[in-house]
């Protein structure tokens, strides 16, 4: 849980930096690129996060990796202070909370999905105009498959799910033909 304040902390941060200097959208570019090239290459993250590494040199290997990428002062700075501070293995979970930050700033929220088969284009553009509406958001729609649900849709906003799933209402159907049973 304090990992989780200490990512959110500093993802405020960043993202009252991006205001003050109008530059939220170029921050979030820049976190979310330098977030997946380190949380996606374990050697890169070792190499920058690991204690057992010599200390300037896994600075060394930071500041190679942002000279690389042309990011901006800010970024730079946001980076080279998350290092100096131990903070570096925190640096997923800051982009994450900045993601979700910048989002609420441009009044987007992000939704998922889910269906048995494959959805049509129009049912996808119903259902994220139903969801906007309900929201009061644009909605950002991510669209995924799993079999298992037989038929129907979850749907999932934030932490509110919605379950119309067949799998779900056999699922409550039997729990109620269990306590039928019982009385």
């Amino acid at each position: 849980m304090k990992n989780l304040a200490i990512a959110r902390r500093y993802a405020k941060a960043l993202l009252l930096i991006g205001q003050q200097d109008e530059q939220t959208e170029r921050y979030r570019i820049e976190l979310q690129t330098v977030a997946a090239l380190v949380t996606g290459d374990h050697r890169l993250e070792q190499a920058i996060t690991n204690p057992l590494y010599d200390s300037a040199a896994r600075k060394r290997v930071l500041q190679s990796l942002i000279g690389r990428l042309a990011l901006s002062q800010a970024v730079e700075s946001f980076l080279i202070l998350l290092f100096d501070k131990g903070r570096m293995a925190f640096l997923g979970a800051i982009n994450d909370f900045y993601q979700k930050l910048a989002d609420e700033l441009k009044g987007v929220a992000r939704a998922t999905v889910t269906s048995a088969g494959e959805l049509s284009s129009d049912a996808v553009e119903r259902i994220r105009s139903a969801l906007s509406k309900r929201t009061g958001k644009d909605i950002v729609l991510e669209v995924k498959q799993d079999h298992s649900l037989i038929g129907g849709l979850v749907t999932q906003i934030g932490d509110l799910v919605l379950d119309g799933s067949i799998r779900t209402q056999l699922l409550n159907m039997r729990e109620s033909l269990k306590k039928g049973e019982g009385a």
